[in-house]
């Protein structure tokens, strides 16, 4: 099976979890073990929240409703169904954006589940499983497929399962499939003090240069 691995070109040393972690669009269609779906929700509960509100829910499809997991895909834009209809498992993250004791908005919502769903893809990382994190979905398609009541919104759609062969994808996401990992260097976005001041030590020879 022809597979493709993209750890991260670090100039300082992370986690291997972390340098490993990519978004595959290629999926096999091995379903995810129950007990490995459980560990990482598990690690979405575990996730940090603003006055410890956990925000968060998730709503999950599986290939073993057909009926329901076309629903989630059929929200996706065109160019998302395109692989995402193949992968084994399709979770929505949804954001309680009022504060449930009082009703106030609550401006950390998006922030909380944002970490929520990192911790999910690191912990997917670590039992062998990858994920793709997408933001093109249509919100009113896919608030009428999850039923949400009001005061909640969703906020991402991702794909979970093991990664699968590259030739099943169409060349134009073969491509992109195996281009390389790139981010902007810490001086584009780290600074000292106040806004656009170098980090001092952001200059210095990173680590294993």
């Amino acid at each position: 099976m022809n597979r493709y691995e993209k750890n991260a070109d670090t100039h300082s040393e992370i986690h291997d979890l972390l340098k490993g972690r990519w978004s595959p669009r290629a999926y096999s269609s091995e379903p995810v073990e129950a007990e490995k779906l459980l560990s990482i929700l598990e690690a979405a509960r575990w996730s940090a929240s603003g006055g410890n509100s956990q925000p968060w829910s998730f709503v999950v499809a599986t290939q073993n409703e057909p009926d329901i997991f076309r629903k989630f895909v059929d929200a996706l834009m065109p160019g998302n169904q395109t692989w995402a209809k193949d992968a084994p498992v399709l979770i929505v993250s949804v954001a309680r954006t009022k504060r449930p004791d009082n009703g106030a908005p609550n401006p950390y919502a998006l922030y909380d589940v944002g970490q929520a769903v990192a911790h999910l893809s690191v912990q997917a990382e670590a039992v062998g499983l990858k994920v793709h994190q997408m933001a093109g979905f249509d919100p009113a398609k896919m608030r009428l497929a999850l039923n949400l009541p009001e005061g909640f919104d969703p906020v991402t759609v991702f794909t979970v399962g093991y990664q699968g062969d590259l030739n099943t994808l169409p060349e134009p996401l073969r491509e992109r499939e195996t281009a390389p990992r790139t981010r902007k260097p810490l001086s584009e976005f780290v600074f000292e003090g106040e806004w656009q001041r170098p980090l001092a030590i952001a200059s210095e020879p990173a680590i294993g240069d």
